[in-house]
């Protein structure tokens, strides 16, 4: 019964000072608020980057040439990848379930009176698969296609808008560094990653971008797409044993190439993410401190105007520990209320945000309870010395204070 009298007097005494309350819970109500919306774009950040990741393709392995090292500086990459290369991984991995060369370059695309600078695109129509690219309108390339080095191009969709505007470029003949293609198809819009656009370039068979317009015989990179579930450090491991063979790379000697799986990728970003988020979330944390020290602050000046009510609650039989337990639960009270109110004001930043970025900005029961467990524990850390304080009061010292 003593204890829920001391907290009718702890809400009382609140109350009847509503603006040093109000005051005094003000850097608790900031710290949360930022510490929610802060943990909220970390954790929106991560979302939209491994987003993008994902993007680039599913059970994806990218087989990629190495860089040659002169002095401990790379110079130029190898040009040893080739078509055969990737036929012989897609032939000897079981798991690998689907294969595209890629032949990468650039070209200045024409249509009557529009041109267009624009990446080129050598693949197989694996490719379209292998990176979760979806044809809008169209269709893929043929195996004969590629067979006989046809010109016929997929238009990514800022391309085709580029060239056509809203005119459908099906069938309709595209100057492609000078030598005209057939447009096939067009694909749905895929948006960016980083500096390249998913959608401001073309996709032709890779026979043709290696005779007809680039003039190479070697590859930019082979992209594989592997079963669901095996293990992608293994079949990393093969490809690089299987490659190592074929290039005849003795052992201890660096490979020629490199092999890059989206396992790496995804827990590489993951790690960059959540320091991020880490940093973020430390940065508003040091508000909830300064709100902190701004109860402490409070609380000392209200033990010294309370002082003759300790005396008398002291007379009439109050001990150390009521004493204790009233001045400390006010810090409480103080520190949870203000910690929910940031709560809900961390909440509202957090969809502002959403709204004028387009970019979801999830606030997590997690970092709810992150945010109310420090606010709690800051006040309590820093309520215990005024609580102390006023409970080591000498009761007759303190019927005498004036």
């Amino acid at each position: 019964m003593l204890f829920w009298t001391t907290v009718k007097i702890v809400l009382r005494s609140l109350v009847v000072n509503k603006m040093r309350s109000i005051l005094s819970m003000l850097g608790i109500i900031i710290g949360v608020g930022a510490v929610i919306a802060l943990l909220a774009v970390g954790a929106g950040a991560q979302k939209q980057v491994l987003s993008r990741v994902t993007a680039l393709g599913s059970n994806l392995i990218m087989v990629t040439p190495g860089q040659s090292k002169s002095g401990g500086v790379r110079s130029a990459p190898f040009e040893t990848l080739t078509p055969e290369d990737a036929d012989a991984v897609h032939a000897g991995i079981a798991e690998v379930l689907r294969m595209s060369p890629v032949a990468r370059g650039n070209g200045q695309f024409k249509y009557y009176n529009k041109n267009k600078q624009a990446s080129i695109m050598g693949v197989t129509s694996s490719y379209i698969k292998i990176r979760n690219f979806e044809i809008d309108r169209g269709r893929a390339f043929t195996q004969s296609e590629i067979e006989q080095r046809a010109k016929v191009a997929i238009l990514g969709s800022d391309v085709a808008k580029d060239l056509f505007g809203d005119a459908s470029p099906l069938d309709e003949k595209v100057k492609v560094s000078g030598v005209a293609f057939k447009v096939i198809a067009v694909l749905k819009s895929k948006g960016t990653q980083g500096p390249f656009s998913f959608d401001d370039q073309a996709l032709i068979p890779y026979t043709t971008a290696m005779d007809r317009l680039l003039g190479v015989d070697h590859l930019s990179e082979f992209d594989l797409q592997i079963e669901d579930g095996a293990d992608q450090t293994a079949v990393q491991a093969k490809v690089e044993e299987l490659l190592r063979t074929r290039h005849r790379i003795l052992e201890g000697k660096d490979s020629d190439f490199q092999v890059r799986n989206m396992a790496e990728m995804v827990a590489a970003v993951t790690s960059v993410t959540n320091i991020f988020s880490l940093l973020l979330g430390s940065v508003a944390a040091i508000s909830l401190i300064v709100g902190g020290i701004g109860i402490m602050n409070i609380m000392l000046v209200t033990v010294t105007e309370r002082t003759r009510e300790i005396g008398i609650r002291k007379a009439i039989g109050a001990d150390d520990r009521d004493i204790l337990i009233q001045f400390l639960l006010e810090a409480i009270v103080m520190s949870t209320l203000g910690g929910l109110i940031g709560v809900v004001l961390g909440t509202i930043i957090a969809a502002i945000i959403t709204v004028v970025s387009g970019f979801t900005m999830p606030v997590t029961l997690a970092s709810v309870l992150l945010a109310l467990s420090f606010a709690v524990c800051v006040g309590v850390f820093f309520g215990f010395y005024p609580a102390r304080r006023a409970a080591s009061l000498d009761p007759i010292e303190a019927l005498s204070y004036e």
